[in-house]
């Protein structure tokens, strides 16, 4: 295994200071914490019992024992989520809603690569192709999943199973378990590392684009006529379109208008069609050449 001063400088935490910690009793968060241990911050445990599993009080137990060897205080958050249609995303809005801000995770560069492939398959552009990275609150994204495992057992630890991890009526087990592995087959190497360069290539090609259009955001939609927006390159267009048209679902997360909303919001801008409808019963119209946006709200309901 690698030494943990390696893994240690390959982390991003803090230089020092207190901390939250998200510890789930699994591997990759028990090796955040040894590693926020050994970086020699002030850290304080969280962990959140979804109830969800029989052997989910075992590992709230678990983590408090932990936290009692390293002599570090533990915070466990009781959330009851229901089984059924969507649980994975009502399961992190409650994640979310009870941690402290700022709260690192353990995401590991396996995670990210995940990530990549999911948010690929579901149409992403940019900004879903860079996910996770320059984020603060995952110091352990340029390690292996791997390598923080063997790190927690060699330190003697037997980190918690999650058997949901094995189940592949979840998307991202069968990108994990299934998908990557034969990925990495047909390119004949690891794609794990591929896929994260690339994140985080264009993760540095989206903050070049973000700072060229700081100006734009400031622009409300019916402030700007649609003869200068064609005007604009189609790449700053639709980042524009994407900033104005955005909804938040019902767990409070944030969606950016699908690919296909934003063609025909093109359209609209390009004098094409008068208007067309867009998620969450809205409705997107040109007249004298300024946009407005009407009816439904920008609140949608989560579907799985």
């Amino acid at each position: 295994m690698k030494p943990a001063q390696e893994l240690l400088n390959a982390c991003t935490f803090p230089l020092a200071g207190e901390v939250d910690l998200a510890v789930s009793g699994g591997p990759d968060s028990l090796g955040l914490l040894l590693l926020a241990l050994d970086a020699g911050l002030d850290v304080r445990v969280h962990h959140v019992d979804h109830h969800a599993r029989a052997a989910s009080t075992a590992d709230a137990e678990f983590v408090v024992a932990v936290g009692a060897t390293f002599d570090v205080p533990v915070v466990v958050h009781d959330v009851e989520v229901a089984p059924g249609t969507n649980f994975e995303a009502r399961a992190r809005s409650e994640r979310r809603r009870v941690l402290p801000p700022g709260c690192l995770t353990g995401h590991t560069m396996d995670d990210l690569a995940e990530t990549v492939l999911l948010n690929m398959i579901r149409g992403a552009g940019l900004d879903g192709l860079s996910p996770l990275v320059n984020d603060p609150t995952k110091p352990l994204v340029r390690l292996r999943r791997s390598d923080v495992a063997a790190l927690v057992g060699e330190r003697g630890l037997e980190a918690r199973h999650d058997e949901s991890n094995d189940d592949l009526a979840y998307r991202r087990n069968r990108v994990r378990h299934q998908l990557m592995p034969l990925l990495s087959e047909v390119a004949e190497r690891d794609v794990v590392p591929l896929l994260a360069r690339q994140a985080h290539v264009l993760y540095d090609d989206r903050a070049w684009l973000d700072s060229l259009v700081e100006e734009d955001a400031l622009r409300a939609l019916d402030e700007v006529d649609c003869r200068e927006l064609r005007e604009w390159p189609r790449a700053r267009l639709r980042r524009w379109l994407r900033a104005q048209l955005g909804v938040v679902d019902e767990l409070g997360e944030s969606h950016p208008p699908s690919s296909a909303e934003i063609e025909r919001a093109l359209r609209v801008v390009d004098g094409e069609v008068v208007a067309t409808e867009l998620q969450g019963g809205r409705r997107l119209s040109r007249s004298a050449q300024r946009l407005a946006l009407e009816g439904g709200s920008t609140t949608l309901t989560s579907h799985g």
